[in-house]
């Protein structure tokens, strides 16, 4: 049986643009979206966030954490980043490269690299037309302008799209323990 490989992923945003609420939708599995009723509660000192998966005929062990307590991100050496945001709020959107962005090079950079980054606009059940809303093509725009090697959106309270975004990570995330690494040869992919 081959060795499982630990992958660290962190999730960083602004406070209460849905991080801790994605992770708490994955947290109740893959059936995550047919579950209904209120999401459990993740608790800070619970962290990291545990998933065991197999891909590509390897165990994998994805280690999330939440970026809810500022103090302790920049402590973390993540494989893999999530850059959040929240689509109905265009300051939330600002900060990612503003600030979120400029944080992952100044706390995770090694050996002149950044990891592998993903951005994520949660609330999309939220999404309607109006001024400060973030439209999935803004999105996808700042993110490549940020190189970041893809872009998704997905509603962690509905559950749409959460299990197409976990593969996504999953895939990417798997990618950093290979010689290539996760980082793309450029450009941003669209999901």
């Amino acid at each position: 049986m081959e060795d499982t490989r630990t992958v660290s992923i962190v999730l960083l945003g602004d406070p209460g643009c849905g991080k801790s609420t994605l992770l708490s939708r994955l947290s109740q599995g893959q059936h995550a979206p047919k579950v209904s009723g209120p999401l459990p509660t993740l608790h800070d000192l619970d962290q990291p966030f545990i998933f065991d998966i197999s891909m590509y005929n390897r165990p994998y062990r994805f280690e999330f954490y939440d970026t809810s307590c500022s103090e302790n991100y920049t402590l973390l050496r993540p494989d893999f980043v999530v850059l959040c945001f929240d689509v109905t709020d265009r300051g939330s959107l600002t900060n990612v490269p503003g600030v979120w962005r400029k944080d992952v090079t100044r706390h995770y950079r090694r050996d002149g690299e950044d990891p592998p980054l993903m951005m994520l606009g949660l609330k999309r059940d939220a999404r309607v037309e109006d001024e400060g809303v973030v439209y999935p093509q803004e999105g996808y725009r700042i993110a490549q302008e940020m190189r970041c090697d893809r872009y998704a959106e997905c509603s962690a309270a509905t559950g749409e799209l959460v299990s197409e975004v976990f593969e996504d990570i999953a895939r990417t995330a798997a990618k950093t323990t290979t010689d290539a690494g996760g980082l793309t040869q450029g450009g941003c992919v669209l999901m």
